[in-house]
Protein backbone atom coordinates (compact mmCIF):
# COMPACT_ATOMS: atom_id res chain seq x y z
CA UNK A 1 0.00 0.00 0.00
CA UNK A 2 2.63 2.38 0.77
CA UNK A 3 4.08 2.03 -2.81
CA UNK A 4 0.79 2.82 -4.28
CA UNK A 5 1.00 6.26 -2.16
CA UNK A 6 4.10 6.72 -3.54
CA UNK A 7 3.62 5.76 -6.89
CA UNK A 8 0.92 8.06 -7.36
CA UNK A 9 3.14 11.11 -5.43
CA UNK A 10 5.26 10.99 -8.24
CA UNK A 11 3.31 10.61 -10.79
CA UNK A 12 0.86 13.46 -9.56
CA UNK A 13 4.58 15.78 -9.03
CA UNK A 14 5.91 14.83 -12.42
CA UNK A 15 1.97 15.34 -14.05
CA UNK A 16 2.76 19.13 -12.37
CA UNK A 17 6.14 19.69 -14.30
CA UNK A 18 5.46 17.74 -16.78
CA UNK A 19 4.32 20.31 -19.09
CA UNK A 20 7.12 22.07 -19.61
CA UNK A 21 10.34 21.27 -20.90
CA UNK A 22 13.80 22.85 -19.43
CA UNK A 23 16.93 23.62 -21.12
CA UNK A 24 18.91 21.64 -18.03
CA UNK A 25 18.41 19.85 -15.12
CA UNK A 26 19.49 23.06 -13.02
CA UNK A 27 16.80 25.22 -14.61
CA UNK A 28 14.46 22.48 -13.60
CA UNK A 29 15.53 22.29 -10.20
CA UNK A 30 15.53 25.95 -9.73
CA UNK A 31 11.64 25.61 -11.23
CA UNK A 32 10.70 23.10 -8.29
CA UNK A 33 12.53 25.00 -5.73
CA UNK A 34 10.74 28.38 -6.89
CA UNK A 35 7.15 26.34 -6.93
CA UNK A 36 7.81 25.25 -3.35
CA UNK A 37 8.85 28.45 -2.19
CA UNK A 38 6.45 30.35 -3.59
CA UNK A 39 2.95 30.73 -1.86
CA UNK A 40 -0.63 29.88 -3.68
CA UNK A 41 -2.28 33.81 -2.89
CA UNK A 42 -5.88 31.58 -3.54
CA UNK A 43 -4.96 28.56 -1.44
CA UNK A 44 -2.57 30.90 1.46
CA UNK A 45 -1.51 27.88 2.94
CA UNK A 46 -0.51 25.77 -0.22
CA UNK A 47 2.70 26.37 -2.50
CA UNK A 48 2.33 27.02 -5.93
CA UNK A 49 3.66 23.51 -6.87
CA UNK A 50 0.53 22.00 -4.69
CA UNK A 51 -2.16 24.41 -6.02
CA UNK A 52 -4.40 23.61 -8.83
CA UNK A 53 -6.03 27.35 -8.24
CA UNK A 54 -6.29 29.04 -11.88
CA UNK A 55 -4.13 31.68 -10.21
CA UNK A 56 -1.45 29.20 -8.87
CA UNK A 57 -1.13 27.52 -12.81
CA UNK A 58 -0.86 31.20 -14.24
CA UNK A 59 2.60 31.77 -11.48
CA UNK A 60 4.15 28.75 -12.15
CA UNK A 61 3.84 29.28 -16.29
CA UNK A 62 5.46 32.78 -15.57
CA UNK A 63 7.86 31.69 -13.51
CA UNK A 64 8.83 28.87 -16.21
CA UNK A 65 8.56 31.61 -18.94
CA UNK A 66 10.80 33.93 -16.55
CA UNK A 67 13.62 31.38 -16.26
CA UNK A 68 13.36 30.36 -20.15
CA UNK A 69 13.91 33.92 -20.38
CA UNK A 70 17.26 33.69 -18.58
CA UNK A 71 16.10 34.85 -15.43
CA UNK A 72 17.78 33.82 -12.13
CA UNK A 73 15.47 32.63 -8.97
CA UNK A 74 16.29 35.87 -6.99
CA UNK A 75 15.26 38.21 -9.84
CA UNK A 76 11.64 35.82 -10.12
CA UNK A 77 10.82 36.12 -6.29
CA UNK A 78 11.95 39.93 -6.84
CA UNK A 79 9.29 40.31 -9.03
CA UNK A 80 6.71 38.53 -7.49
CA UNK A 81 7.32 40.24 -3.99
CA UNK A 82 7.25 43.25 -5.76
CA UNK A 83 3.71 42.05 -7.68
CA UNK A 84 2.05 40.40 -4.97
CA UNK A 85 3.61 41.44 -1.85
CA UNK A 86 5.63 39.42 0.81
CA UNK A 87 3.07 36.86 1.45
CA UNK A 88 4.03 35.29 -1.67
CA UNK A 89 7.09 34.23 -0.29
CA UNK A 90 6.94 31.75 3.04
CA UNK A 91 10.61 32.91 3.60
CA UNK A 92 10.16 36.84 3.26
CA UNK A 93 13.31 38.82 3.50
CA UNK A 94 14.17 41.03 7.06
CA UNK A 95 12.94 44.41 6.69
CA UNK A 96 10.95 47.46 8.36
CA UNK A 97 7.81 45.96 7.28
CA UNK A 98 8.20 42.11 8.06
CA UNK A 99 10.20 42.41 11.22
CA UNK A 100 6.96 41.17 13.26
CA UNK A 101 6.81 38.21 11.35
CA UNK A 102 10.30 37.69 11.91
CA UNK A 103 10.39 38.41 15.73
CA UNK A 104 6.88 37.76 17.14
CA UNK A 105 6.65 34.00 17.21
CA UNK A 106 10.06 34.78 19.85
CA UNK A 107 8.02 37.52 21.18
CA UNK A 108 5.49 35.98 21.85
CA UNK A 109 7.40 32.82 23.20
CA UNK A 110 9.43 34.80 25.63
CA UNK A 111 5.84 36.37 26.89
CA UNK A 112 4.57 33.40 27.32
CA UNK A 113 6.97 31.77 28.95
CA UNK A 114 7.46 35.20 31.44
CA UNK A 115 3.36 34.26 32.40
CA UNK A 116 3.89 30.64 32.84
CA UNK A 117 7.15 31.11 34.92
CA UNK A 118 4.92 34.09 37.10
CA UNK A 119 2.49 31.90 37.46
CA UNK A 120 4.36 28.83 38.88
CA UNK A 121 6.21 31.20 41.50
CA UNK A 122 3.23 32.50 42.68
CA UNK A 123 1.73 29.30 43.43
CA UNK A 124 5.03 28.56 45.40
CA UNK A 125 5.01 31.23 47.25
CA UNK A 126 4.26 30.00 51.38
CA UNK A 127 0.75 31.08 52.72
CA UNK A 128 0.60 31.83 56.45
CA UNK A 129 -1.79 29.29 58.08
CA UNK A 130 -5.16 30.22 58.77
CA UNK A 131 -6.63 30.07 62.18
CA UNK A 132 -8.56 26.85 62.10
CA UNK A 133 -5.21 25.08 60.21
CA UNK A 134 -3.50 25.97 63.10
CA UNK A 135 -5.69 24.90 65.42
CA UNK A 136 -6.14 21.53 63.92
CA UNK A 137 -2.37 21.52 63.78
CA UNK A 138 -1.90 21.90 67.67
CA UNK A 139 -4.51 18.84 68.28
CA UNK A 140 -2.17 16.70 66.43
CA UNK A 141 0.97 17.66 68.23
CA UNK A 142 -1.10 17.23 71.32
CA UNK A 143 -2.25 13.96 70.35
CA UNK A 144 1.06 12.40 69.22
CA UNK A 145 3.12 13.58 72.22
CA UNK A 146 0.52 12.11 74.72
CA UNK A 147 0.94 8.66 72.95
CA UNK A 148 4.15 6.88 73.58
Amino acid sequence: MPRLTLLCFVLFASAAIGAYEFESAQMEADYLKLTNELRCLVCQNQNLAGSNADLAKDLRQQTYEMLMQGKSPDQIVEYMVARYGDFVSYRPQLKRNTILLWIGPFALLALVSVLVIRAIRKKQKLRPPDAESMKRAQQLLANSEGKP
